[in-house]
């Protein structure tokens, strides 16, 4: 019983420091892309340029990303593609270990 509180404990400090890591990223995202952005405003006179939202779309690319992975959210495959993957090759596992008793 300990083993399995022990555990717990662990895959809980885990996702905790997931979602911190995730929340720090998306806090110096926001930080820096605002200096960025503050800058640019008032040090030019045409604003609405390409080049100047260059970092902000692709690193907002990579916030998306990771939070995707955060959160567990996998548009491509989903979470039911995971789970039948995992069932799939526990089923394999098992047949091949019935093959050696």
């Amino acid at each position: 019983m300990e083993n399995i509180d022990k555990d717990k404990y662990t895959r809980a400090k885990k996702r905790v420091e997931e979602l911190k890591g995730f929340y720090f990223h998306l806090a110096i995202y926001v930080v820096i892309n605002t200096f960025i952005l503050v800058n640019i405003y008032l040090r030019t006179d045409s604003f609405w340029q390409w080049e100047h939202f260059i970092t902000l779309v692709a690193w907002g690319i990579g916030v998306l990303f990771h939070a995707f992975k955060t959160f567990g959210f996998n548009p491509f495959l989903g979470k039911d593609w995971e789970e039948r993957q995992i069932q799939k090759y526990m089923e394999e596992d098992k047949k091949e270990m019935n093959k050696y008793k």
